[in-house]
């Protein structure tokens, strides 16, 4: 079992935390990890870009000019790749990106980021997290007391006022610790959870 400092929101050590090895602490798959973060890049690709091939262009349904004779190339079509407005080569066409992986490689890749953070001592424990207004400074000010930047906050469960709170903050995003997942763990170079997300953590994908 592996032990976390935990820390108050004015960044004083508070105690240590107990940490669930069978999460925390399990062989860290990278291949997985990028198997996952690309995967939820993939599945968030539109895919809606479109060029119109030569069967699809207006016009050209008349031959330019008869076959032979003229001292020009023979032609079949002004709607042809080669001609000005004509058809595109190997156009783009709607696509879907997405694939899927399964539960168990998806729930492997997510336990080895959460690792990887805790082995690279950049998951960081809250008592908790009590934000009284809806004012970003006010969650600003909670980082720079535990000096960090970038990060990826987990709350326990819905709370607004630091959802909304911590939004106008380019560096930082929020999330709830049953929708965690893999590539923000990654984006993100710190995890700061609070104690309660980690419990839950800990209770949904053991």
């Amino acid at each position: 079992m592996a032990d976390v400092k935990t820390y108050d929101m004015t960044g004083k050590e508070t105690g240590t935390m107990t940490l669930d090895d069978g999460i925390f602490g399990v062989k860290v798959n990278e291949h997985l990890i990028h198997m996952a973060v690309l995967q939820y890049l993939a599945n968030h690709r539109q895919g809606t870009q479109k060029a119109k091939t030569r069967s699809e262009v207006r016009g050209g349904g008349r031959k330019p000019w008869r076959q032979k004779g003229t001292g020009h190339a023979r032609q079949g079509s002004t709607r042809a790749p080669q001609w000005r407005h004509g058809g595109v080569v190997f156009a783009p066409v709607p696509r879907d990106y997405s694939f899927k992986m399964n539960k168990k490689e998806k729930r492997i890749a997510l336990k080895s980021a959460l690792t990887s953070r805790v082995e690279a001592e950049k998951l960081i424990v809250l008592d908790e997290l009590k934000i009284d207004e809806y004012k970003t400074k006010e969650v600003k000010k909670v980082l720079d007391a535990l000096k960090v930047g970038k990060a990826l906050i987990v709350l326990d469960s819905l709370d607004k006022k630091a959802i909304i709170s911590a939004r106008n903050l380019p560096d930082v995003a929020t999330c709830q610790a049953d929708s965690i997942n893999t590539y923000d763990i990654m984006k993100y170079s710190t995890v700061v959870a609070t104690k309660a997300a980690i419990e839950k953590i800990q209770e949904v994908y053991a």
